[in-house]
């Protein structure tokens, strides 16, 4: 099993700029992958950045060049720069991975993180 918990989320206004952190515990050396989704209200849940365990990173064409995710093995943390932030870039974040057991597959996802750009 993997867990995750997510933080650094809150009020920030236009322009500005937030770090989200996730940690990782349980069975770390299972996991494949690690990212980012977000559902905004009253729409899908859709994903915003996936980071591989080579390291190549993939992102949602609307945060292209404003986001950025990166991990720190160490700490078995995986983090989600946001710049530029964007009032459509309201929404609860969560952190998820991609883990094996055995030849399964699995997915974790964190409680989510609220995140609100306003004036």
């Amino acid at each position: 099993q993997v867990q995750l918990v997510e933080s650094g989320g809150g009020l920030v206004q236009p322009g500005g700029s937030l770090r989200l952190s996730c940690a990782a515990s349980g069975s770390i050396s299972s996991i494949n992958a690690m990212g980012w989704h977000r559902q905004a209200p009253g729409k899908e849940r859709e994903l915003v950045a996936a980071l591989s365990d080579s390291g190549r990173a993939k992102y949602a064409d609307s945060v292209q060049g404003r986001f950025f995710v990166s991990r720190d093995n160490a700490k078995n943390t995986i983090y989600l720069q946001m710049n530029s932030l964007k009032p459509e870039d309201t929404a609860v974040y969560y952190c998820t991975a991609v883990y094996r057991v055995g030849s399964i597959t699995l997915d974790a996802w964190g409680q989510g993180t609220l995140v609100t750009v306003s004036s």
